[in-house]
């Protein structure tokens, strides 16, 4: 059985990659209208510890996850989690 994949996206913070549907930047209207509804419908993670949310990371749970990495920092964390997840099989 393998074991779940999980990224560091900040401060500690973990996240399971297998449950990542997109990692968006932040800074758009829609995107922070998405924040908004999120926070009504208690879905928002905030995982910045008070820092500049640099993505947002909407999770297959329809959760979304604020974070204060950059959404290229943490997409290529995924990259070389998945790439050493190859390399071990």
């Amino acid at each position: 059985m393998a074991r779940p994949t999980v990224i560091n996206i900040g401060f500690g913070n973990m996240a399971m990659v297998s449950k990542i549907v997109a990692i968006i930047n932040p800074n758009s209207s829609p995107m922070k209208k998405l924040r908004e509804e999120a926070r009504e419908r208690a879905k928002l993670i905030d995982a910045t510890e008070g820092k500049k949310t640099r993505s947002i990371i909407v999770t297959d749970s329809d959760h979304i996850i604020l974070s204060a990495i950059n959404a290229e920092t943490i997409a290529q964390r995924i990259g070389a989690e998945t790439e050493d997840d190859r390399q071990n099989k």
